[in-house]
C-alpha cells in the first residue's frame, strides 16, 4: 500500500501509530537552479540534467523542483564552480577537469591521460577511495559531488590534416577539454586552447583552430565538426572514461531533510546510468553515419600513443612533486587501476577479443 492509500484508509491516528508520520509531514516547496557547462543541443550530457530534474520532481511529488539552465544562460560555461562556491546557484553540471586552472586535482573527478575506463571510474568513485578523496578536495569549494554519467572511452578528435607522426602535432592549435591533457599535449608541441563546445565549430571554420576533441560520434556529429575537419582519430587516450559531475552547493545540500537528500542521491544515480547507456546506444549509429558521409576514420599511430604516454607520466611526476594531495589521489587511482586491469584480462578483454574475431 502506498503512502496516500495508507493515510486514506488508516486515518491520521493510524498513521501516527504505524510510525510513519514524519515521512508525511508537510514540507515547504524547494526550488533549486542547476547551471550546466553544456548546451541543450547535447541530449546526452544535458539530457542527464533533464533526467535528474524530472526524477527529483517525480520522487518528491512535485515538492522539489530544479530549473535547468544551459551554458551561458545564467552562468558562463566555465563559471559554474565560482557560482557554486559563492552560493549563487544550488547545483551545476560540468566536467571537473575544466577547472584545473584552480587546481590540477579537479582532473581526477573527470579524466586523466591513460586513466580509468567508465566502469573502472565508477568502481573507484563508489567503492574505492575516489568519491571520498574528491569530496574532501571539493569541500574547499563548498561542493558535494555526484556522478552525472560517464561518456565511456572518447574519440581522439577532429583534425584538418592527417597526423602521421608526433612531428605533425607540433604547432597544432587544438581545442582541448582541459585538465592534465593540455599539459601533456604541450610537451608534444600542441598549442592547447580550452573553450566551450558551442564556440568550437566557428573557430575551426575560421582557421583559428587546427583540431578539436570533444566526446564521441553522437555529440560530435551534432556539433558539426565533420564539416570543417575531415580526419577523425581514435582512441582518446586522455579520456578513457570521462566522468561528468553534478556539483551541489554544500550548504544547500546540508539544509535538505534526510528524505530530500535521499531523493537527490537516487535521482543522481538514475541520471548517471541514463547518460552512460545513452552514449553506448547512440555512438555506434552516429559513427556509421559519419563514415558513410565521408569522415576519414584513422587510428593514432603507436609512436603518437607512446609519446603521449611518456609525456603524461612526466606531467604526473611533476605534479606529484608539487603536491602531496595530488600524489595521494593519483597513486590511489593507479593502484585501483592495476587491479581493474588484472581482472579485465580474465573477463571482458578476453571475451571482447573472441566475440570481435567471431564476427557475429
Amino acid at each position: 500500500m502506498d503512502r496516500r492509500s495508507l493515510i486514506k484508509h488508516a486515518g491520521i491516528a493510524g498513521v501516527i501509530t504505524a510510525g510513519v508520520a514524519p515521512a508525511v509531514h508537510a514540507q515547504a516547496a524547494i526550488r533549486w537552479r542547476l547551471a550546466s557547462s553544456f548546451p541543450k543541443s547535447l541530449n546526452t550530457i544535458f539530457g542527464s540534467a533533464e533526467k535528474f530534474a524530472e526524477t527529483v520532481k517525480a520522487l518528491s511529488g512535485g515538492k522539489f523542483e530544479i530549473s535547468l539552465h544551459a551554458a551561458g544562460e545564467i552562468v558562463p560555461a566555465f563559471g559554474v564552480v565560482d557560482a557554486i562556491q559563492d552560493s549563487s546557484i544550488e547545483m551545476a553540471q560540468s566536467a571537473p577537469y575544466y577547472f584545473t586552472g584552480k587546481s590540477p586535482i579537479f582532473a581526477f573527478g573527470c579524466a586523466v591521460p591513460f586513466g580509468l575506463t567508465a566502469r573502472h571510474m565508477d568502481a573507484w568513485m563508489e567503492h574505492g577511495n575516489g568519491r571520498k578523496y574528491m569530496d574532501e578536495f571539493y569541500a574547499k569549494y563548498n561542493i558535494v559531488s555526484m556522478s552525472s554519467g560517464n561518456t565511456g572511452t572518447q574519440m581522439g578528435g577532429w583534425y584538418r590534416k592527417e597526423i602521421k607522426s608526433v612531428a605533425d602535432l607540433k604547432g597544432l592549435k587544438m581545442r582541448l577539454g582541459g585538465g592534465l591533457f593540455g599539459d601533456t599535449m604541450a610537451k608534444l608541441g600542441v598549442v592547447a586552447q580550452n573553450m566551450p563546445a558551442g564556440e568550437v565549430y566557428q573557430a575551426l571554420e575560421k582557421g583559428q583552430l587546427d583540431a578539436t576533441e570533444f566526446v564521441g560520434p553522437a555529440d560530435d556529429e551534432k556539433l558539426g565538426f565533420q564539416k570543417v575537419a575531415p580526419f577523425y582519430y581514435y582512441p582518446g587516450w586522455w579520456e578513457g572514461g570521462a566522468e561528468l559531475e553534478f556539483f551541489i552547493n554544500k550548504k544547500a545540500f546540508d539544509a535538505l531533510s534526510p528524505e530530500n537528500k535521499a531523493i537527490v542521491r537516487a535521482a543522481g544515480a538514475v541520471a548517471a546510468r541514463d547518460m552512460t547507456s545513452k552514449y553506448d546506444a547512440l555512438n555506434p549509429v552516429a559513427l556509421k553515419r559519419l563514415v558513410a558521409a565521408g569522415t576519414k576514420l584513422k587510428p593514432f599511430t603507436k609512436d603518437v600513443m607512446d609519446a603521449g604516454f611518456k609525456a603524461a607520466m612526466e606531467v604526473f611526476a611533476e605534479q606529484e612533486a608539487k603536491s602531496p594531495e595530488f600524489k595521494k589521489i593519483h597513486q590511489d587511482m593507479r593502484a585501483f587501476q592495476r587491479d581493474q586491469i588484472l581482472w579485465s584480462r580474465f573477463s571482458e578483454w578476453r571475451y571482447d577479443s573472441f566475440i570481435t574475431a567471431a564476427k557475429i
